[in-house]
C-alpha cells in the first residue's frame, strides 16, 4: 500500500488516468537496473527515483571527474573523486528517501551481470561503449528482461526499447550487429549536456511506460534525435531471425 506521504509525494503523477494508484503501486514494487551513471544515467536515476520506482540498482565502476559535471547532473563539485555510485546514492536519497538503492561499484563480468539482470524487472543501458551495450543486451535476452537503450554523441542521440518478452521485438544486436571498434567516446568527440539530458529523460519515460503498462513503448522503433536542427526521426527496426543473440530465443 501507499502511505500518506507517498500519496502526497506522487499526487501529480497519480492524477494521470494512465498511472493512478495501481500504476504507482507497480512502480513501488518494481526493481530497475541502471548501467552507467554518467550523462544518460543521471537523468534516468533522478527521474525514476522521483517517480517512486521502489528499488534502483546502480552500476558504475568509475569515479566522478571534473569534466563530468557539464552533463552528469546527478553529481556535483563536492563529488569529484568519489565513486559515481556513492555520489548518486547521496543525491537520490536526498530526493526520495522512500526508495531502496542497491550499489554495484565494480565492473560487472558475465556472471555478475547475469545475476544483476536476473534480480530486476527492467534494465536501462546508459553506458558509453559498444562492448558494454552488447553484454547488457545479451544478458537481457537470456533473462527475458526488457532493455531501454540510449546513446548520445556530439549533437546526435538515439533511443530504442528491446523487449524479449515480445516475439516481434528485435534486440540490440539485430540493429547494430558487431558495431565498430573505432567507436568514438564523448571525451574524444564531445557532447552537449542538454542532449544527454533529453535522451536520458526519454529513457526514464520509456521505463515508466513499461513498468506501469501504459502507452506505446519504442519496441521495434529507433528514435533519432538531431539536436542541431531540433528534429526527431523514427525508423522501423525488425527482428533478425538469424541474429546470433536473440534468433534462437524466438525459434
Amino acid at each position: 500500500m501507499l502511505n500518506d506521504q507517498e500519496l502526497l509525494r506522487y499526487s501529480r503523477q497519480i492524477l494521470l488516468q494512465h498511472v493512478d494508484i495501481d500504476g504507482q503501486l507497480r512502480l513501488k514494487e518494481s526493481r530497475v537496473l541502471i548501467v552507467g551513471l554518467g550523462g544518460l544515467g543521471s537523468p534516468v536515476a533522478l527521474y525514476l527515483a522521483a517517480a517512486g520506482v521502489g528499488e534502483l540498482h546502480l552500476a558504475d565502476f568509475d569515479t566522478v571527474d571534473l569534466t563530468n559535471l557539464q552533463r552528469q547532473i546527478v553529481h556535483d563539485t563536492d563529488s569529484v573523486g568519489l565513486s559515481k555510485v556513492d555520489s548518486a546514492i547521496r543525491r537520490l536519497t536526498a530526493i526520495n528517501p522512500e526508495i531502496q538503492l542497491i550499489a554495484h561499484r565494480t565492473a560487472l563480468d558475465e556472471d555478475s551481470l547475469a545475476a544483476a539482470v536476473a534480480a530486476v524487472d527492467l534494465v536501462l543501458d546508459c553506458s558509453d561503449n559498444f562492448s558494454t551495450r552488447e553484454a547488457v543486451n545479451a544478458a537481457c535476452v537470456a533473462a527475458g528482461k526488457p532493455l531501454v537503450s540510449g546513446a548520445a554523441i556530439r549533437l546526435e542521440g538515439q533511443l530504442s526499447v528491446f523487449d524479449p518478452r515480445r516475439p516481434e521485438s528485435p534486440c540490440y544486436h539485430c540493429l547494430y550487429g558487431h558495431g565498430s571498434e573505432a567507436e568514438l567516446t564523448c571525451s574524444e568527440a564531445g557532447v552537449v549536456g542538454p542532449l544527454v539530458g533529453l535522451v536520458g529523460s526519454l529513457q526514464a519515460l520509456e521505463a515508466m511506460k513499461l513498468l506501469v503498462g501504459f502507452g506505446e513503448p519504442l519496441v521495434g522503433r529507433l528514435l533519432l534525435i538531431d539536436a542541431l536542427g531540433s528534429r526527431f526521426r523514427e525508423l522501423r527496426v525488425k527482428r533478425d531471425p538469424g541474429c546470433s543473440v536473440c534468433g534462437s530465443k524466438h525459434a
